[in-house]
């Protein structure tokens, strides 16, 4: 019956890890994980691509680590903690009060800044207060 509507603009995807050119790229509507490794500029020589699917389709708004290991439980921290430094932002969203703009906003400021060193350099994050750093300090970690 005709042709399908205007497809969706192109995807905005954040690429970290042990890639040439880490940051923010932008890639087709369809685009696989493969497609936003290369516009990151190829992984680095000693990146272990085993974990990642590469022929994943991506979705705008959503990280890529390249090479970095999967966040393991650590000793004496309760299980289920959300890594500032890993989480994707469907990960970000599972936090109380943190919608899609807010887990875009972080991922926004950890690209800009670079890895968190402590969970107080989330106050830095626009929209952050300290009532809302109360409700997320003890269920994020770096």
């Amino acid at each position: 019956m005709g042709r399908p509507g205007p497809s969706p603009g192109p995807l905005v995807v954040s690429v970290v890890g042990k890639v040439a050119r880490p940051g923010l790229v932008t890639v087709p509507d369809g685009s696989r994980v493969a497609d936003a490794l290369r516009a990151a500029g190829g992984s680095l020589p000693d990146a272990d691509l085993s974990q990642l699917n590469l022929a994943r389709k991506l979705s705008d708004g959503e990280q890529v680590a390249v090479g970095v290991p999967q966040p393991q439980a650590v000793p004496g921290q309760p299980p289920g903690k959300v890594n500032l430094n890993t989480a994707t932002e469907t990960e970000l969203e599972t936090l109380p009060g943190v919608g899609p703009s807010m887990a875009q906003r972080i991922l926004q400021w950890r690209t800009k800044n670079g890895r968190f060193q402590s969970v107080d350099q989330l106050r830095e994050v626009d929209g952050i207060g300290a009532t809302r750093f109360d409700h997320l300090k003890d269920l994020v970690q770096t």
